[in-house]
C-alpha cells in the first residue's frame, strides 16, 4: 500500500511567534505550539516531505525532473515543445531556466521540512527511544537524498542543517562540492545505522536501511573512495539483506510488479487523492505523475515530449543473446519496429516517429493499456501510477564491480557484471580481462541497463567522457556542450538575484 502518500497533508509547518497573555491561539492554524504532539504529527510530516520526490514541477522523480535528469545525455532527445526543457537537453539553457529553478525551491522545501523533523522530535513525548531513533534516521535519509540530487546537478550548494528562524539566516553562501558530499555520507551513515530492514506493507515505499547503504556507498562512488564503496556496496549482496534481480528485467518497470526484489529504494506513486495533477500541494492534488504520457507518442493521447537517441538503439545491438537474438532489455526498454512489434496494443504499422529516431521509450510507459488518456488505473487526467524505481539492485552491482575494478580486481568484479548478463541472456565474459577492458563492459551495460533512469549523464561525467560520448553521438544540440560549463547547471537566477551571499557558479 501506499499509505504514507495518502496521508500527506501538510505543506509546511509555520514557526511559531511571541504572543501576549491576552493572546489566544487559533484552533484552526497549526502552529509549531499545536503540532508536534503525536506520532501522527510525525507521520504526516513524513508524507509531505516524501511527496516532494515526485513534485510535477521540481520533484526529481516528478515529470519535469525525469526530464531534466535525462535529457542531457547523449541517449536523450527533448523536443522544443517545452522551451525551458529544450534548452537544458540541448545545452543552450540560461540561469533563468523555470525546471532548474523548480528542482532547486522543493530540493531545499524538503531539507526545510527534514531539518524540522529533526529540530521538533523531541516535543512528541509518546515516542519511545527506539522510534525516535528511527525518525531521526529516516530524515536524515531525505535529507541526505535532496543533497546528493543537488550536489550532482549543482556542485557546489549552500549546507542547511537548521531551520532559520529569522530572514538574516535564510541566506546561505554556497559549500564547496566536497563538503556538499561530506553531508550526504554523514547523513546516510547515520540513516544507515537506525533505519529498519523492512516495514509493514501499509509502510512500504519508505526508506530502509538498504536504500541509505545504497546511497552511501553511491556517494563513495561519486567521490571515487573506491575502497569504501566496495565495503559498503558488498553489505547489499549478503544478509542480512535478501535483494535480487527480477528474473524479467522488464518486469522492474510495470505497475502491477512495484516494489520487488530488485528495488532498492522506490518512490511511490498512486492515482488516489484530487484528479488534477498540476495541482499543487492541497486537496486536489493527484499523487501520481504524468510522466508516461508527456513521453507518449500521440497515437495513444501522449504528448512526445523526448525520444531516445539512435546511439542508444545502437548500443543494444552491439552483441547479442545466446540464442541469436536482440537483448531482451531492448525489447522492454524500447519500442521499435521488429516482426510483431506492437505498442499499447497496437500494431507498430500504427506509429509514426516524428524525430528522425528509430525508437521509443517503452521502459515506465503504461503499453499494455489502449492509451495514457486515464493513466495507468483508469483516474483519468493522465495520472500515471507506475512507480519510479529511484535505486536498482542492477545499479548497486554494476556500482560495486566498478569500485572493484578501479581498484584493479576485475576477477572480484566479474561475477557482479556476470549477475548482469545472465539476466539478459547474454554469453560469458572471456576470463582475464583487464581494467580498461573490465571498465568498457561496465560502462556499456550500464547505458543500456539503467537507460532513462537519470544516470547516463552523471555517469558520463564523473567518468570524464561527456564530451567524448556527446560527440560520438546524434545527440540534438551537442555542438553547443561547453566543458566545464554545462558539467553543472548554473544557480537559479532567482536564489542569485535574492540570496545576498549566493554566487553564480563558474563560467556563467
Amino acid at each position: 500500500m501506499k499509505y504514507l502518500y495518502i496521508i500527506f497533508v501538510m505543506a509546511a509547518i509555520t514557526a511559531g511567534c511571541k504572543k501576549s497573555t491576552l493572546e489566544l491561539d487559533n484552533p484552526n492554524q497549526i502552529t509549531t505550539n499545536t503540532y508536534w504532539k503525536t506520532e501522527d504529527d510525525v507521520l504526516s510530516s513524513f508524507g509531505a516531505t516524501y511527496s516532494l520526490f515526485r513534485d510535477v514541477d521540481g520533484g526529481y522523480w516528478g515529470v519535469r525532473g525525469i526530464e531534466f535528469s535525462n535529457g542531457r545525455g547523449d541517449d536523450f532527445f527533448i523536443r522544443n515543445d517545452v522551451a525551458n526543457l529544450y534548452q537544458l537537453s540541448t545545452f543552450t539553457n540560461t540561469p533563468d531556466n523555470g525546471p532548474l529553478n523548480s528542482f532547486w525551491n522543493v530540493a531545499y522545501r524538503a531539507i526545510f521540512r527534514s531539518n524540522q523533523i529533526l529540530e521538533n522530535i523531541d516535543k512528541v513525548t509518546t515516542l519511545d527511544a527506539a522510534s525516535k531513533a528511527k525518525y531521526v534516521a529516516e530524515a536524515k535519509f531525505i535529507r541526505g537524498l535532496n543533497y546528493f540530487n543537488l550536489v550532482i546537478n549543482f556542485g557546489d550548494v549552500p549546507i542547511i542543517l537548521k531551520v532559520p528562524e529569522t530572514t538574516e539566516q535564510s541566506f546561505n553562501a554556497k559549500s564547496p562540492e566536497a563538503d556538499v558530499w561530506k553531508q550526504v555520507i554523514s547523513d546516510m551513515t547515520a540513516a544507515s545505522t537506525d533505519l529498519p530492514l523492512a516495514y509493514d506493507a501499509k509502510w512500504i515505499g519508505r526508506a530502509t536501511r538498504g536504500a541509505a547503504v545504497g546511497y552511501l556507498g553511491k556517494a563513495y562512488v561519486y567521490t571515487k573512495d573506491w575502497a569504501n564503496a566496495e565495503t559498503t556496496l558488498k553489505k547489499l549482496t549478503t544478509a542480512p539483506y535478501t535483494y535480487q534481480l527480477m528474473p524479467n528485467y522488464g518486469d522492474n518497470f510495470i505497475v502491477t510488479k512495484e516494489n520487488n526484489q530488485e528495488s532498492v529504494f522506490e518512490i511511490q506513486l498512486s492515482d488516489v487523492g484530487g484528479t488534477d495533477p498540476w495541482a499543487g500541494e492541497n486537496a486536489n492534488q493527484a499523487i501520481g505523475v504524468t510522466t508516461a504520457q508527456e513521453f507518449a507518442p500521440s497515437e495513444v493521447s501522449g504528448w512526445f515530449e523526448v525520444s531516445p537517441t539512435d546511439k542508444l538503439f545502437n548500443e543494444f545491438k552491439k552483441e547479442r543473446t545466446t540464442t541469436g537474438d536482440l537483448d531482451p532489455r531492448m525489447y522492454a526498454t524500447l519500442a521499435f519496429d521488429y516482426p510483431g512489434s506492437t505498442f499499447y496494443t497496437k500494431p507498430w504499422s500504427s506509429f509514426k516517429l516524428l524525430f528522425g529516431f528509430s525508437s521509443m521509450f517503452k521502459k515506465y510507459q503504461n503499453y499494455n493499456q489502449a492509451s495514457e488518456l486515464a493513466g495507468s488505473s483508469g483516474a483519468g487526467n493522465y495520472t500515471s501510477s507506475n512507480n519510479e524505481r529511484a535505486l536498482r539492485y542492477a545499479d548497486i552491482l554494476l556500482l560495486l564491480a566498478e569500485s572493484m575494478t578501479m581498484q584493479g580486481n576485475t576477477a572480484g568484479a566479474l561475477p557482479y557484471v556476470t549477475q548482469i548478463r545472465t539476466r539478459a541472456q547474454l554469453p560469458a565474459l572471456a576470463a582475464g580481462l583487464n581494467q580498461t577492458q573490465m571498465m568498457a563492459e561496465i560502462r556499456h551495460q550500464r547505458m543500456i541497463e539503467l537507460a532513462r533512469e537519470n544516470q547516463r549523464f552523471y555517469d558520463l561525467k564523473r567518468w570524464g567522457l561527456l564530451k567524448q560520448e556527446l560527440d560520438n553521438s546524434d545527440k540534438v544540440g551537442k555542438q553547443f556542450y561547453v566543458a566545464p560549463k554545462f558539467d553543472y547547471f548554473p544557480i537559479p537566477s532567482n536564489e542569485v538575484n535574492s540570496n545576498p551571499l549566493m554566487k553564480q557558479n563558474p563560467n556563467w
